[in-house]
């Protein structure tokens, strides 16, 4: 046999990450606001890129409107859930082709149009008017409302500067963070004084700040209301015996009657376990559905992108060619060419994205309809693989398009992810139900017991087997849980007690 070097043939098989496939997976799993941000990116760094704002009626409003007399333009109609086609939705294949029961506007490819529409109205030229910036202010944060008592309190600069510490180690919560001997460390200051100044900080309002656990925290909210007597010391001491509604003990050690014990646990639920959160300045931010679904005058669902969530971006095709004839060099044409893939695969990309979220959407209406239409004890066992099989795509894609969207529905607004459950079986080949269902089956249960007949978690595996399902107490015990509902005995002893104050 001859050695030597030589070249070989060899077909090979291999998935390529493209540039434009890596953004077209990017855009897909991006919510509404980091598309939006996205976007703005692309528009300020891409000369042929502009942004389309076509005045169209907000699709949100009219779902929330008169179905009947809605224009059908953008939006796809399912008449019948029931009798929806069972071939595979496909991205790039027109709505119009797929089925009788969808049905997109010819005159418009309304599932790309989904630009929102963005007005301001303005004063006009009113001088009498302040400016802008003079109108604008600021909602005091926590830490300057503390150090302005600081300063009040606290006349020694070292001291003071302690006190600025201490501040800084407390939590969103309100809670010191770390010990005070540490800080003593750090600051090369002695325990004491530090803990001199951590008594005065916790006189702050509102109170209940620099509290290094839960009862020191209920603890300082007492004193401050001069409310912080033995007796309630010593239920503040064995919140634990609070939780469990043992009631009986806190009297003895508490040493106090019903009516006693009553009013003081009311004071204790009055109180505020999270001071510091009432100086939290962050807004909140409204969920703005991604889909919208209403019923439709023929007994169906209406299912349609919401077009305020979406942005719409157009290719200037004239001011490409003006720049492509006067480019000089291969380094501008290339430019110029760069740039045009890339504002083509952008466009193509967001339609695709917008495809492809309607096509999930729908597909889980179609399988979660008993819950639209009777609750969540209807909601049925789904895993992603169904939605992916039903309209021919990859699970990732589905778990990409399920995540941080939302739809808003005849019974609220749902993350697309909360209609996948598990399934709970009995194993012998019965129907298979929902975890979600179960757990909210057993929450039903419970709220409906009576004083006299608490349900154990053995009389509940009971009733449920009766209903036709099957489920370990063991089970149920740990959705109890999950659900934050105590044991039979401690329902049983609260609202006994309960019914013997009344």
């Amino acid at each position: 046999m001859a050695l030597g070097p030589r070249l070989d043939l060899r077909p090979t098989q291999g998935l390529v990450m493209t540039p434009q496939l890596q953004q077209a997976i990017r855009l897909l799993q991006l919510s509404a606001t980091d598309l939006v941000d996205y976007v703005e990116r692309e528009l300020e760094s891409n000369p042929l890129l502009e942004r389309d704002d076509s005045s169209k009626a907000s699709a949100l409003s009219e779902a929330m409107g008169n179905d009947d007399d809605r224009s059908e333009s953008g939006t796809t109609l399912i008449d019948a859930v029931d009798n929806q086609s069972d071939a595979p939705l496909d991205i790039d294949e027109d709505f119009t082709q797929n089925d009788a029961a969808f049905d997109v506007a010819a005159d418009a490819p309304g599932y790309i149009d989904t630009s929102p529409v963005l007005t301001w109205s303005g004063m006009g030229g009113d001088d009498s008017f302040p400016d802008i910036e003079q109108t604008l202010t600021k909602e005091e944060d926590l830490r300057t409302y503390l150090e302005s008592q600081l300063n009040l309190s606290l006349k020694d600069p070292a001291k003071r500067f302690i006190g600025t510490a201490l501040i800084d180690s407390i939590d969103d919560n309100g809670y010191l963070v770390g010990k005070p001997e540490a800080l003593a460390h750090q600051l090369g200051a002695s325990v004491e004084v530090v803990e001199g100044v951590l008594e005065t900080l916790q006189t702050f309002d509102p109170p209940g700040l620099f509290a290094r656990d839960l009862k020191e925290c209920l603890a300082l909210q007492l004193k401050d209301r001069n409310r912080y007597d033995p007796a309630m010391a010593t239920l503040i001491k064995n919140l634990d015996l609070l939780a469990k509604h043992d009631y009986e003990q806190l009297m003895s050690i508490c040493r106090v009657d019903t009516d006693d014990l009553e009013e003081m646990i009311s004071e204790v639920r009055m109180l505020d376990p999270k001071p510091a959160l009432k100086f939290d300045s962050g807004v909140s931010q409204a969920v703005i559905p991604d889909v919208i679904m209403a019923a439709s005058g023929s007994g169906g669902w209406r299912v349609e992108l919401n077009t305020e969530t979406m942005p719409r971006v157009l290719i200037n095709n004239q001011y490409y060619s003006e720049l492509n004839r006067a480019a000089d060099s291969s380094i501008e044409k290339t430019f110029v060419a760069e740039q045009f893939q890339s504002a083509t695969w952008l466009v193509r990309a967001l339609e695709q994205r917008a495809t492809t979220i309607l096509k999930v959407a729908t597909s889980l209406v179609s399988k979660q309809e008993a819950f639209f239409r009777k609750g969540l004890t209807e909601l049925k066992p789904l895993v992603l693989r169904d939605i992916a099989e039903e309209i021919d795509m990859h699970e990732s894609t589905v778990s990409r398009v399920t995540a941080n969207k939302f739809i808003a529905t005849p019974r609220g607004i749902y993350e697309l992810k909360y209609f996948f459950s598990h399934a709970l079986t009995d194993g012998v080949g019965g129907e298979a139900t929902s975890v979600k269902a179960v757990r909210y089956r057993i929450k039903q249960l419970i709220d409906a017991e009576s004083p006299d007949d608490v349900l154990s978690d053995d009389k509940i595996v009971l009733i449920l087997g009766g209903e036709g399902i099957s489920v370990a107490r063991r089970t149920v015990a740990k959705y109890r849980d999950s659900l934050k509902i105590t044991s039979s005995v401690q329902r049983r002893r609260e609202k006994n007690r309960k019914v013997s104050k009344t």
